[in-house]
């Protein structure tokens, strides 16, 4: 009997994650001829690093994939239990889609953000409610609980809308935590929680059909507001959930708060590094630039595909290493999930500066470099010449 549950549960979130897979799949096409048709396209240009006019706006399948997906499979007990998420989740795609379709000021993202929060953490109550051991400190006080929240869960969401900078980067990124967190919820028995994250998960791979480089479509704000959102909340049940697991459960991380940072290490890391090298210069934390770390990583000679590849490569060693470290606390593990990213990040810098050195070294200087010849004389068509006026004068 428990074998047939477990296959009869097997076959429900494949055939859920496929349901999602296949709407994103089939509805893709659609949008990006539709955004053709009407030239809304992402101009190359600036701090862009695209070449050619491209859709934008992929998001909009991809959350409406999540919401059609959600309403088809999930029994009205777990849309009960997830119904504030979905709410928030819809808001934040709002936010997104007026952003890409008329800019808003950060003040006005930041009040839409503010609100869908509130949402989240007041109607679902999911929340950081303690440091689970660090420091001694097991309950918070309900106002900090509520003000760490706050900032851990816009932070995120506006740490991971950074990284979409690159063909597949931030797919890859959410496709990997979104698999692991829906397995993980899975696991523990929070269905409602687990199959919402692997719906997001198949969502996104069918967008990273069409978003893999060269990219047909990129997600805009409207994806990657919407997904860093999705994930920060997720992260943030994940981190409270597990740190109050009991010891005995054979699922839990002894070191929640420092898992939590293992699963977004990408975008965490390169917002921190990003803020701290525009602080050190004397500009502001929030001014762009193009030094973020996939930009560095095109800096060394890598191609958009492989820079998504190598940053989803590190994002697995990070799970790799909760694993590898499940049984030991935040004491050491959060020092050691620290320590590990600033030296990659080190290792990183340096191996850039000396490709970079390397290649300025190796180029020809620039008056050796000979124009191309042109090998035909330009001709003008003989309809231009007879409608042109020759003057003496």
């Amino acid at each position: 009997m428990a074998s047939f549950v477990q296959n009869l549960t097997f076959m429900v979130v494949f055939f859920t994650v496929l349901t999602a897979f296949l709407i994103g799949f089939l509805s893709m096409p659609i949008l990006i001829s539709a955004f053709k048709k009407m030239r809304v396209m992402d101009k190359p240009g600036g701090r862009k690093i695209h070449k050619d006019d491209t859709p934008s706006m992929g998001g909009i399948v991809i959350v409406f994939s999540v919401l059609l997906t959600a309403f088809l499979w999930l029994d009205i007990y777990n849309l009960v239990e997830i119904r504030y998420v979905i709410a928030a989740l819809a808001l934040m795609f709002f936010v997104g889609l007026r952003d890409d379709l008329v800019e808003l000021s950060p003040f006005q993202k930041l009040g839409g953000q503010f609100v869908a929060t509130f949402m989240v953490v007041f109607m679902s109550d999911i929340r950081i409610t303690g440091l689970y051991g660090l420091f001694g400190v097991y309950d918070l006080h309900i106002g900090i609980s509520y003000a760490l929240t706050f900032i851990a869960i816009i932070g995120l969401t506006n740490a991971f809308n950074l990284i979409d900078g690159l063909d597949g980067l931030a797919g890859s990124i959410s496709v990997l935590t979104f698999g692991f967190l829906g397995w993980w919820f899975m696991t523990i028995g929070m269905e409602s929680f687990g199959l919402f994250s692997l719906i997001l998960m198949g969502s996104v791979l069918s967008f990273l059909v069409f978003n893999w480089h060269p990219a047909k479509i990129f997600m805009g704000d409207t994806g990657s507001l919407s997904l860093g959102f999705a994930l920060s909340i997720l992260t943030i049940l994940f981190i409270d959930v597990n740190g109050h697991l009991p010891n005995v459960n054979p699922w839990k991380f002894n070191a929640p708060i420092a898992s939590g940072i293992a699963l977004m290490i990408v975008p965490i890391y390169d917002t921190v590094r990003i803020f701290a090298r525009r602080i050190r210069r004397g500009r502001s934390p929030f001014a762009p630039d193009k030094n973020h770390v996939h930009h560095f990583l095109m800096r060394m000679g890598l191609g958009h595909d492989r820079v998504a590849i190598t940053l989803g490569v590190v994002k697995c060693f990070f799970i790799a290493l909760m694993f590898i470290g499940a049984a030991y606390s935040d004491y050491l593990m959060l020092p050691l999930i620290l320590f590990t990213a600033v030296l990659f990040g080190a290792r990183l810098d340096a191996v850039t500066l000396k490709r970079v050195r390397e290649n300025v070294k190796n180029a020809p200087p620039v008056l050796q470099q000979k124009p191309g010849r042109v090998k035909h004389k330009p001709v003008i068509s003989k309809p231009v010449t007879e409608s042109m006026h020759m003057s003496n004068n």
